[in-house]
C-alpha cells in the first residue's frame, strides 16, 4: 500500500477527496456544507462569488432599505444575501436581494425560498463576475421564471431592469444618473439612480 505523502504548504488532498468533484455535487451535499462563504450550486458545480466590498454593501444597504419601505406599504418580503434561492432541482443561486410577494412567501415550505418575484444583483467589477451576473444568472433566473431582474452596475453607473417575456428577459429600462429606475412588476416602486451611487460613496 502506498502511504500518503504530506507536504507542508500543500492542500490536504485526502480531505478534499472526501467531497464530490466539480460537476458531481448533489443538492443534499450542497445544503450540508458548513461554511460562512457565499456558495452557489449550478449544474453540479460549486460556484464561489467574490466577497462583497464596502461599496457593494453600501449599495445593498440602500436598495434593501428602499425595497423594505415599499414592502411595509404594499406587502411582500425583501431578503438579502446570504440566502440560497432554489431555481430548480440541484440549482441554487444567492441573489444580493430577492423580493417575495405575499402569496409566494406563504407558499414556501422549508428553510430556503424556491421562488421569487424580483431579484437584484450588484456587479462587483471583475470580468468573471460580470459574466456571472450579465450572462449566467440572467439565463438561470429566466429559466426559473422569475418575472423581474435588476442588474446594478456601479462600475458603469447604470441600472438595468429586465422583465421576463416568455423564457427570456427583455429590457424594461436602462437607467443612469439623473434617471429614476422603475419596476415593470411592482406598481409605484422607483429608485432614483443618483441616490444609489451617492450611497456607495
Amino acid at each position: 500500500m502506498t502511504r500518503a505523502v504530506h507536504v507542508e504548504g500543500e492542500p490536504v488532498w485526502e480531505l478534499a477527496r472526501l467531497f464530490p468533484t466539480q460537476g458531481n455535487w448533489s443538492e443534499t451535499e450542497y445544503l450540508a456544507l458548513n461554511t460562512n462563504h457565499f456558495v452557489e450550486l449550478s449544474r453540479g458545480c460549486l460556484i464561489f462569488p467574490p466577497m462583497p466590498d464596502l461599496r457593494h454593501q453600501s449599495i445593498l444597504g440602500h436598495l434593501l432599505t428602499v425595497l423594505y419601505d415599499y414592502c411595509k406599504e404594499h406587502g411582500g418580503n425583501v431578503l438579502p444575501a446570504p440566502l440560497p434561492l432554489k431555481l430548480a432541482p440541484g440549482e441554487y443561486r444567492e441573489p444580493d436581494l430577492l423580493y417575495l410577494s405575499v402569496e409566494q412567501r406563504a407558499a414556501i415550505v422549508g428553510d430556503y425560498p424556491d421562488r421569487a418575484a424580483l431579484v437584484m444583483e450588484i456587479v462587483m467589477g471583475e470580468a468573471e463576475d460580470r459574466d456571472r451576473v450579465y450572462i449566467n444568472k440572467r439565463r438561470d433566473y429566466a429559466q426559473a421564471g422569475i418575472p423581474e431582474y435588476w442588474i446594478v452596475d456601479p462600475q458603469e453607473e447604470v441600472i438595468f431592469v429586465l422583465r421576463l417575456e416568455g423564457k427570456e428577459y427583455v429590457e424594461h429600462g436602462r437607467f443612469i444618473a439623473g434617471d429614476t429606475a422603475t419596476s415593470s412588476l411592482l406598481p409605484g416602486f422607483t429608485v432614483p439612480v443618483a441616490d444609489v451611487w451617492a450611497a456607495a460613496n
